[in-house]
Order: structure tokens, then C-alpha cells, then sequence
């Protein structure tokens, strides 16, 4: 099975995220297990599956798409990340690195729509 997704940076930067919010939610309170720790982990779960999903389509139309789907969830979940640190949730640091790597996909994606568009013109 050919994955064009797997050679995308977007894609590997956008698991590690779903990684440090699964990481970072096992400490939420078990009050948030089908609330904002469900949630959170949802919205940065659909970033990497639609990158993923994206990259498998055949059109650039069609995969530039995907990417809007996950610029979409990327912005759901900073909603999240600003909304955890006011309940206690997240320590300032914890905020901070998690921001960072938000801030950093976000260019990625962006850069990678830019260069899609620009390809697909050519």
C-alpha cells in the first residue's frame, strides 16, 4: 500500500502532538473523561487522519481540502488549550510546550497549503 502521508513532516509533527495530548490528558480529573479530555484528543487525532487522508486522494482540489479539514481541528483544539489552563487543568509550562507545538503545525500546514496551491498552478 503506497502512504504518500508517512513522507510528509506535517503529518509525523502532527502524531507527536497526538501523543503529547494523550500524555498530557491522563492527568486531567476523571470528571473531563467525556469532556474536554475526549474532546482534546479528538480534535488532534483528525489532524494527522486528514493530513493522512488527504495525501491518499487523487486530486489536489481534493487534497487541499483535507488540509482545511485539519487546519479546522488544529483551531478547535488551541480552543481546548486555552480553556484547560483556566480550569487548572495545565501548569503554564505544560501550556506553553503544548502552544509551541500548536504554533509550529500550524505554519507547517500552512506552508504545506501554499506550496500545494502553487504546484497545482504550475
Amino acid at each position: 500500500m503506497n502512504k504518500p502521508h508517512k513522507k510528509l513532516t506535517a503529518w509525523s509533527t502532527a502524531v507527536d502532538l497526538v501523543i503529547a495530548i494523550h500524555e498530557i490528558t491522563t492527568d486531567f480529573p476523571g470528571t473531563e473523561r467525556y469532556g474536554l479530555t475526549d474532546q482534546m484528543r479528538r480534535a488532534a487525532l483528525s489532524i494527522p487522519s486528514n493530513i493522512a487522508e488527504g495525501a491518499a486522494r487523487q486530486t489536489e482540489k481534493e487534497f487541499l481540502h483535507f488540509l482545511h479539514i485539519a487546519k479546522g481541528s488544529l483551531s478547535e483544539l488551541d480552543t481546548h488549550l486555552e480553556i484547560a489552563p483556566r480550569l487548572s487543568f495545565l501548569s503554564d509550562k505544560q501550556w506553553a510546550d503544548l502552544n509551541a507545538q500548536l504554533e509550529h503545525l500550524d505554519r507547517m500546514l500552512s506552508g504545506l497549503m501554499r506550496h500545494r496551491r502553487s504546484t497545482s498552478r504550475s
